[in-house]
């Protein structure tokens, strides 16, 4: 007698996973790459995007909703970068390099807004 094991996974198919890539998308209008053009470096938003990710799995988000790798063109070259979701951009600039006065100026507003709220 043949014993055959089965495994039972819990797997989304492909095609779902590919429509919920594409819906998660849509929802994201940022790029890591837009700060360059705010004075930071490729290393800083890229050190910047590691440690917002790093928070996100921390805190049991979806990455896929808010993180997503893609290639982008920059005067013609072209750039590994990442699209973002408003969250996802937030949690960046709350982790890039804070002696840059757009990363300064972002943390104070958001905290005076959350303060705000408060009182």
């Amino acid at each position: 007698m043949q014993i055959s094991i089965y495994k039972l996974e819990n797997q989304s198919a492909e095609s779902i996973d590919n429509f919920m890539d594409f819906y998660y998308g849509l929802r994201m209008h940022f790029f890591a790459s837009d700060l360059l053009y705010n004075g930071l470096s490729p290393k800083q938003i890229s050190d910047a995007v590691a440690k917002a990710m790093s928070v996100a799995r921390s805190s049991k988000m979806n990455l896929k909703e808010h993180f997503k790798p893609v290639f982008s063109s920059i005067n013609n070259d072209i750039i590994s970068d990442c699209k973002l979701s408003r969250l996802g951009y937030g949690l960046v600039l709350m982790n890039a390099e804070t002696k840059l006065s757009i990363v300064a100026k972002w943390q104070r507003r958001i905290l005076e807004k959350y303060l705000n709220t408060m009182s």
